[in-house]
Order: C-alpha cells, then structure tokens, then sequence
C-alpha cells in the first residue's frame, strides 16, 4: 500500500488549495478514504471521509462547508479541495485507508496559511 500526498503549500487567509493523494497496492475502489491533519503540538485530527464509491462524503465540524472531498477511481486518486483558508488550518495534510486491520498514511504535505 502506497499513499502519497501532494499540493500543500503556503497561502493566504482566505485562499484555496487543493491537495492530491495518489494511491497503490490496493484495490482503491472498494476502499473509503479519508483525509486527516496534524498542527504543530496538537494530535491528529480526521478532516473528511469519502465512501468507495465516492457518493457519500462527511467532513468534520471544523471544516465543513469549506472543504471537499473526492475521489476518482479510474486514477486511483483522492482530492481535498480546501477553500477559504484560515491560520487554523495550517497543520501536514494526510491521506488515510484502513486495510486488513491496518491503518495506511502517506508521508503528509504542509498546508500554510499565513499572511
């Protein structure tokens, strides 16, 4: 299993960015996939979920409404399309599936949000 993020990057209050996951070693549609996200100091929070087919999403409180996930089977990827930036959103973005009784994380990309 393979995972690996991209697109984080330094941004502006208010601005938008959008994260990609690339993923392997798994059949990737018949897998939920989540994002999650970790700040300097602080523990590792779950951000959003997607099902495996990709029709059903949740996100958490803190981000809902700002944030989408999505996922496209055919390339075995999944996004978070985060808008409407805030400082608080700063943390390393991760990519997350659970397979075999095992959780699976990519190596992470920094998201900044800063003037």
């Amino acid at each position: 299993v393979r995972l690996v993020e991209s697109g984080g990057g330094l941004v502006q209050p208010g601005g938008s960015l959008r994260l990609s996951c690339a993923a392997s070693g798994f059949t990737f549609s018949s897998k939920n996939m989540r994002w999650y996200r970790q700040a300097a100091g602080k523990e590792r929070e779950w951000v959003a979920l997607i099902n495996s087919a990709g029709g059903s999403t949740n996100y958490a409180d803190s981000v809902k409404g700002r944030f989408t996930i999505s996922r496209d089977n055919a390339k075995n990827m999944v996004y978070l399309q985060m808008n409407s930036l805030k400082p608080e959103d700063t943390a390393v973005y991760y990519c997350n599936t659970g397979l075999g009784g095992y959780d699976y994380w990519g190596q992470g990309t920094q998201v900044t949000v800063s003037s």
